[in-house]
């Protein structure tokens, strides 16, 4: 995994043994689900702030992109991205303006990226309900993510801060390599966990390390307290990513996502790697390379779903989830100590690892 700058540290058999550091601070992964109203008890005012932000940057007057932007702005999730950047900068001194701005900037690039993400994936569908190119039609989808790419760079630029235009540059060229590299990786005759954690680097986690990064550097941390909060940001990211590929292994409509989706688009995810790395089985195997190729019919996706549940890729998933959620752990009580912003980067952290969509 040497792509990743957060290393798994011996996870096996570790699981269920937390570290002192923070047995008190946090209940164990398997509790009942963090929710969101905790997570966002401390930030509830900025919160509002920052809605009010974004949702002023996907205003306009001409008729097709005001209802795209209308569109977008009326499909808005739970909001994790901007939470993390208000609680790490409130972690690190508090929320200004400039945080504020750093808040829309990163959630407008993300927004761009997954309307060019739906007409790569020719997706029908995002976050349960019609995608822009579905909606509207391709040439539409590309023009209204070009929007919201410089209406981030915009919002950057009025940060006043070089180092944050500076920092959304290189995550909106990380996330494009990651898209990039992953639709190299599947003509790949084998997949392999390096490749697997190197496309979660170069997308999720950056996001979200970028995300922390900046709530603390706007906030006016130093040096080396933004480095360490941009390292907790790319553990949730990392967090993040492997709960949405298990996902991937169940049949949950709520998800947004049927079962064996990524497979149909020759994406192979942690659980079938560690099961086809760890089993010999040639028949997986050409069943996997099936997948990549996009030849798979929806009954050998069911077999390859099956064989990484019953081949214990799953379990092997959830483990390296739940060492990166200890490592967060410590660094949210390092970084955040016994406080409500604290508590909340420790329920964030929680709700990533246990949520269920």
């Amino acid at each position: 995994m040497a792509f990743c700058s957060v290393k798994i540290r011996n996870f096996i058999g570790e699981a269920d043994r937390p570290p002192e550091v923070f047995r008190n601070f946090v209940p164990k992964l398997n509790r009942t689900m963090a929710t969101l109203s905790l997570i966002k008890r401390p930030i509830e005012g900025e919160l509002n702030d920052y809605r009010n932000a974004f949702h002023a940057t996907l205003e306009h007057p001409d008729g097709l992109l005001g209802s795209a932007l209308a569109h977008i702005r009326n499909r808005q999730g739970k909001l994790m991205r901007p939470m993390l950047v208000l609680l790490c900068a409130k972690a690190a001194g508090g929320v200004n303006d400039g945080v504020t701005r750093a808040a829309v900037t990163l959630e407008l690039l993300h927004t761009a990226s997954l309307v060019h993400d739906d007409i790569v994936d020719e997706s029908d569908e995002r976050r349960g309900q019609p995608s822009v190119n579905a909606t509207y039609d391709n040439k539409v989808a590309v023009l209204v993510g070009d929007y919201l790419l410089s209406t981030s760079l915009e919002q950057a630029a009025a940060t006043g801060s070089t180092r944050v235009v500076a920092s959304i540059a290189r995550l909106g060229k990380s996330l494009s390599e990651g898209e990039v590299f992953q639709l190299s990786n599947i003509h790949n005759e084998t997949a392999t966990e390096e490749a697997y954690f190197r496309i979660i680097h170069q997308k999720t986690a950056a996001l979200f390390a970028t995300c922390a990064e900046l709530g603390a550097l706007m906030a006016g941390a130093d040096d080396a307290t933004v480095t360490r909060h941009r390292e907790l940001g790319e553990i949730i990211g990392i967090c993040f990513q492997i709960r949405d590929d298990i996902f991937d292994y169940y049949d949950e409509g709520n998800i947004g996502k049927p079962t064996g989706n990524d497979l149909r688009e020759g994406k192979l995810t942690l659980p079938l790697i560690h099961a086809l790395r760890t089993q010999a089985d040639n028949n997986m195997e050409a069943l996997a390379q099936r997948a990549k190729s996009g030849l798979a019919t929806d009954e050998d996706i069911a077999r390859l779903v099956d064989f990484a549940k019953t081949a214990g890729g799953i379990d092997y998933a959830e483990r390296v989830m739940a060492e990166y959620a200890r490592r967060g752990y410590e660094l949210a009580r390092e970084l955040a100590g016994d406080t409500p912003v604290g508590s909340a980067l420790a329920e964030y952290i929680s709700y990533v690892v246990e949520r269920d969509k």
